[in-house]
This record gives C-alpha cells, structure tokens and sequence, in this order.
C-alpha cells in the first residue's frame, strides 16, 4: 500500500495503471468506515498477489486530487485501468464484496501451476477422491467433472457411491456419450453381481466359445465380465472378435462396449500450448485403429 499525493500520483497511478491496474482508496483519518475498509483492502491486496496494486490518498490532505474526481463522501475506491477510471465504489464494504468489485474488472488470474514433484505426490486414491469431489461440487454441470469423480468411484470399487454420483446425469446417457460409457461399465458390474459369476466363470465362457466361434453372446458376457474387472484389453479383444465375424451384431452392442471402454480407458488430457493437440494414450490409440480397420473393412 502506497500513500499518493499531487506529486507522485502521476507515477504511482497514471503510469503504473498502463501496467497493474490500481485502486485508489480515498480516506481521511477521522473516518470510521475508512478504518474499517482500510485493513480489508490490505487483506485483499496480499491475497490477489500483485493483480493490482492498492494506493491510499488522504481527502484531507489532497484536496486537489478529491476534487479532480467528484469525491463526494469517504471511503470511495476508484479502479485505475490504462491510466483511466473504469469503477467505483463508496462504503466499507465486505471482504467479500470487494472482491466481488474486483473480479468483476480485472484481468483474469492466470492459472495457478501445479509443481510436477506435486503432481507426482497426489497419487493416493482418497485425495484424488476428495479433488474430484470437490470439482463436481463446484460445478455440477461440467461433464468432465462428473464423468472421473464417477470413473474414479467405480475403479475403487465403490459402485454404490457411483450410482449415487451418476444418478444426477443418468437421463443424460442418451446425450452424452462418456455418460452412456460410465453406465454400460456399471450394467457389466451388475450383470456379474446378479449372475454370481465365480472365478471359474473364464473358463465356462472359454469351454462355450470354443465348441463354437459364433457363440456371440458367449463372447460378449465374457466381455463384461473383464469390463467389471477392469481387464479393459483382454475386454476389447473379445469384443474385437464378434467385430471381425459380425460388425453390427445386436444392433451394434459389441461396437457401443468397445467404445465405451476407450472412453474409460483414456485419462485426462494434459495441457498443451494453444493450436497444439495433446498426445493420446498408446495403448487406447492402438485399439481405436484396430476398431476403425475392422468397422472399416
């Protein structure tokens, strides 16, 4: 915080605001409200972290300045962009509503960089839980939000937490193609929940897919049993194989579950530089040229 006067103002405000934009806080020390706003300011300053700068010029003192801009009663706050006035407000306000003003006329803050190291750290399932979490309650709309929180949920193993999360969306699935994914992996789980399907279950689909290639829905139930188990490539080879003896068997089931488990297969996108595109998992882009060769065929 900067004390202005005549003398410095051209420096400290007009110059500077072509740079930082700059708030001007008209005070006087026998002020009440403006020993109220003063601190707060202060507070808000330290926390924007240099997205503007905060100046302080006494009314009493400066009468020249108060009058240069129509300051009528104390505290009064003027926002210096470019070297002219963009905003005002009058009164001790809030924490909360300055930086309400605030955010309403500055520049964007730049996104805060998370360290590699940190990244690196952040692997433990339930803070990962808690991050995403938190992102679907800070925006409920957001598709990608929903769509790992859930993912996330049913790779822990916590279907019924799942469901729960899903349950906002799930009039969606016809819309919103990584919904439909999420909600054919959670059919594959019931589908071996209701069937009680043991450990011996690979081999019985095994025995009925031998003694017959064309045994589709042998294929496909074997299928969703790796899906439920998250054996996404032993999954997709099996899907691949109804594929290749009947493209649009049961009205293309086995094409929907193989691209359903691409969409869950592949992680978050990394940042790149604008006009770049980010580079795709090698394994989920080996398996998406295999479905286009055969589809294709």
């Amino acid at each position: 915080m900067i004390d202005v006067t005549i003398a410095n103002f051209k420096d400290e405000v007009l110059t500077a605001s072509r740079t930082t934009p700059v708030l001007i806080d008209f005070w006087a020390p026998w002020c009440g409200p403006c020993k109220s706003l003063g601190p707060v300011l202060e507070k808000v300053e330290a926390a924007y972290a240099g997205r503007f700068k905060l100046v302080k010029v006494d009314s009493d003192q400066e009468q020249q300045l108060g009058e240069a801009f129509g300051i009528r009663s104390i505290p009064t706050c003027i926002l210096m962009v470019g070297g002219q006035p963009v905003a005002s407000f009058t009164g001790a306000l809030s924490e909360s509503k300055v930086k309400e003003f605030l955010d309403q006329h500055l520049p964007p803050a730049p996104e805060e960089e998370v360290p590699e190291e940190a990244l690196m750290l952040d692997t433990d399932p339930e803070a990962v839980l808690q991050r995403l979490q938190q992102a679907v309650a800070t925006d409920p709309a957001s598709e990608t939000a929903r769509f790992d929180y859930v993912k996330h949920l049913l790779t822990l193993g916590r279907d019924d937490d799942a469901k729960v999360a899903f349950a906002p969306v799930i009039a969606q699935t016809g819309l919103v193609r990584r919904f439909d994914s999420l909600k054919r992996w959670m059919n594959a789980i019931d589908f071996v929940a209701t069937n009680a399907y043991a450990a011996s279950a690979e081999a019985s689909f095994d025995a009925k897919i031998t003694a017959n290639k064309r045994d589709f829905e042998a294929r496909f139930d074997k299928a969703r049993w790796l899906m439920a188990g998250q054996c996404w490539t032993d999954a997709l080879d099996e899907l691949l194989e109804i594929l290749m003896r009947d493209k649009a068997w049961s009205d293309g089931l086995a094409r929907k579950s193989y691209i359903a488990i691409l969409d869950i297969m592949e992680a978050p996108k990394p940042k790149v530089a604008d006009g770049q595109i980010p580079p795709e998992d090698a394994t989920v882009a080996t398996y998406r040229r295999r479905l286009s060769s055969v589809v294709l065929s």
